[in-house]
C-alpha cells in the first residue's frame, strides 16, 4: 500500500512562510501519481488547497492560497512540497497530503496522510 507522510508544520508568525514536505513510499507507481494538499481548520470542512501532476506540470491552487503557495515535485519522485508566504491567521489547520493515480489533478484522491499541524500565530 502507498504510505504518505507529512513534515514541516509548527507554530509560525503571521506574515512568515513555511514550507512543508510529504514523503511517499510502498505500493507502485507512487513516484507518477498526481499528488495535492489539503487543509481542514477548526470547525470546517477539509478544503483543497493545491495539487500537482507532474514536475513542471498542469497545477491547481485554491483562491485563498492563489498568489501565495507554490507546489512542487520532481517528476518520479516520492516528495512533493508546499510553499507558503505571507501567513495569515486563517492559514492555520491540520494540512493533509494527498495522491491519486492518473495524470490530470481533478477527481477524487485516494491516498492520505495522517495530516501535520499549522498554526499561525496574529
Amino acid at each position: 500500500q502507498v504510505q504518505l507522510e507529512e513534515s514541516g508544520g509548527g507554530l509560525v508568525q503571521a506574515g512568515g512562510s513555511l514550507r512543508l514536505s510529504c514523503a511517499a513510499s510502498g505500493g507502485t507507481g507512487y513516484k507518477n501519481y498526481v499528488r495535492a494538499w489539503f487543509r481542514q481548520a477548526p470547525g470546517k470542512e477539509r478544503e483543497f488547497v493545491a495539487a500537482i501532476a507532474w514536475r513542471g506540470g498542469p497545477t491547481s491552487y485554491a483562491d485563498s492560497v492563489k498568489g501565495r503557495c507554490t507546489i512542487s515535485r520532481e517528476n518520479g519522485k516520492a516528495t512533493v512540497w508546499l510553499q507558503l508566504d505571507r501567513l495569515k491567521p486563517e492559514d492555520t489547520a491540520v494540512y493533509y497530503c494527498a495522491a491519486k493515480e492518473g495524470t490530470v489533478v481533478q477527481g477524487p484522491y485516494d491516498f492520505w496522510g495522517q495530516g501535520i499541524q499549522v498554526t499561525v500565530s496574529s
